[in-house]
């Protein structure tokens, strides 16, 4: 009965680090459009202290696929950092934390992610 139990355990977590990698829900195209696109952009509004809880959770599941697309060009792992910087920002945004607006104008820097990452 131990082994059985054992072996189920072994087969759950193979299973779970074997699955497939999860899919973006939005590209960055998507992000960028939704968010940072326009002198009236959502991001924009955010950065200047005018974002609702609404506006957060919106941040939030666009930022969430931000780490699961791939990088237009330059390096996976800046991406990743990048990407994980603005999903952390807004989530602190929505947490009401003290530091995320700061936080977020930081990690919002257009030219610091598009300099290494935007196709030419």
């Amino acid at each position: 009965m131990k082994n059985l139990l054992t072996a189920a355990a072994i087969l759950a977590l193979t299973s779970t680090l074997c699955a497939a990698p999860e899919k973006p829900q939005y590209t960055i195209k998507d992000v960028m459009k939704a968010i940072h696109k326009g002198d009236t952009s959502l991001g924009k509004k955010v950065a200047q202290g005018q974002g609702t809880k609404e506006d957060f959770a919106k941040m939030v599941s666009y930022y969430k696929s931000l780490p699961l697309n791939e990088p237009p060009r330059g390096d996976k792992a800046s991406w990743s950092a990048k990407a994980a910087a603005l999903l952390h920002a807004a989530e602190g945004l929505h947490k009401g934390e003290a530091t995320a607006l700061e936080s977020y104008k930081k990690a919002s820097n257009c030219k610091a992610c598009h300099s290494q990452h935007k196709p030419e």
